[in-house]
């Protein structure tokens, strides 16, 4: 399996939230101040905000006040439906953007699932790996070693005892190896989590308190933040633990964002966020994925956000 590429998928959403807050927006300095801020934080950053911001034919550029009043003018566009409008064409671009990765992933993987499927695979070891939605792994068995890719979702692997043949899982940053065990191992909007359900994992993760490795037990976990590099860790009831299998989500003081990447990998298409700042909020509580888009709506709801569904594939989240 080859080291995956940038995370060219977080970088978009980032710059898809900045440009719609933007839009949503155009006169407020701490905006603007934010998009300066993220567009210097290195070439990656411009090229990605440049290719989006390009969808609203800004250029990467602030808009003047008059070409915002020549654009609202001869669209006939109010505040409220440029910014719907923006989510749209975004999620257009961000689907051309989701399609790259995927194609990729496609390439590398052994097994994947479609959107709202959960699938649970034997691995050729005996152990069994449970897919959830959205959600791909590559492997790479070999005489000495054992090792899978969780090339995108989340997977709950229960794994068979062979001490002399490490089994190890690595998500983008993240390494999680275990000998006999069962663990949960979900990549949410670049928050990657490990919770074992029983046994004993060493999680590592480079440039980070995870760098010399630590060990987790029974219903412990841990949350290591790609962007920020920092972790947060704690303990679980039994019951929470992947609870995803049984099509429902128990969260304790966790971030919106994350609720938000994971209740989506059960609703078609591309959920797009208009303010940032929902993201980062916390909340608690039990979500029934039976009825995902309520479940999405009940995440958001103590945010004081909706839900809106601007098209078939396209959901936006924003304030009230």
């Amino acid at each position: 399996m080859s080291e995956a590429g940038p995370d060219q998928d977080r970088l978009t959403n980032e710059a898809i939230d900045l440009v719609i807050r933007l839009q949503n927006d155009p006169e407020n300095p701490v905006a603007i101040e934010m998009v300066r801020a993220w567009r210097a934080r290195g070439p990656e950053h411009e090229r990605i905000w440049g290719r989006v911001a390009k969808v609203h034919g800004a250029a990467g550029k602030i808009l003047t006040d008059r070409r915002r009043a020549e654009r609202r003018e001869s669209l006939g566009l109010t505040r409220r439906n440029f910014v719907i409008g923006g989510a749209i064409g975004l999620g257009a671009i961000g689907a051309t953007y989701s399609f790259l990765p995927e194609v990729l992933i496609r390439g590398r993987a052994d097994h994947i699932t479609g959107t709202g499927e959960i699938r649970s695979i034997t691995l050729p070891d005996g152990s069994v790996a449970t897919l959830g939605p959205d959600s791909a792994i590559g492997m790479d068995f070999m005489n000495q070693s054992r090792r899978i890719e969780l090339l995108a979702g989340m997977a709950f692997f229960d794994v068979a005892r062979e001490p002399q043949r490490p089994f190890s899982v690595r998500t983008a940053d993240l390494t999680v190896t275990a000998l006999g065990t069962a663990f949960d191992l979900a990549n949410d909007a670049g928050m990657l989590t490990v919770t074992v359900d029983h046994g004993l994992v060493e999680v590592r993760a480079a440039d980070s308190p995870l760098a010399l490795g630590e060990k987790l037990r029974a219903r412990d976990w841990v949350t290591f933040d790609r962007s920020t590099r920092g972790i947060e860790r704690g303990s679980r009831e039994a019951s929470q633990i992947a609870s995803w299998r049984d099509n429902f989500i128990i969260a304790e003081k966790e971030a919106v964002s994350t609720l938000v990447a994971r209740i989506g990998r059960w609703i078609p298409g591309r959920i797009v966020m208009a303010d940032p700042f929902i993201g980062a909020q916390r909340v608690s509580g039990i979500f029934d994925l039976n009825d995902p888009k309520q479940a999405l709506e009940a995440v958001v709801h103590p945010t004081g956000a909706r839900v809106r569904q601007v098209s078939s594939f396209v959901t936006v989240i924003s304030p009230l």
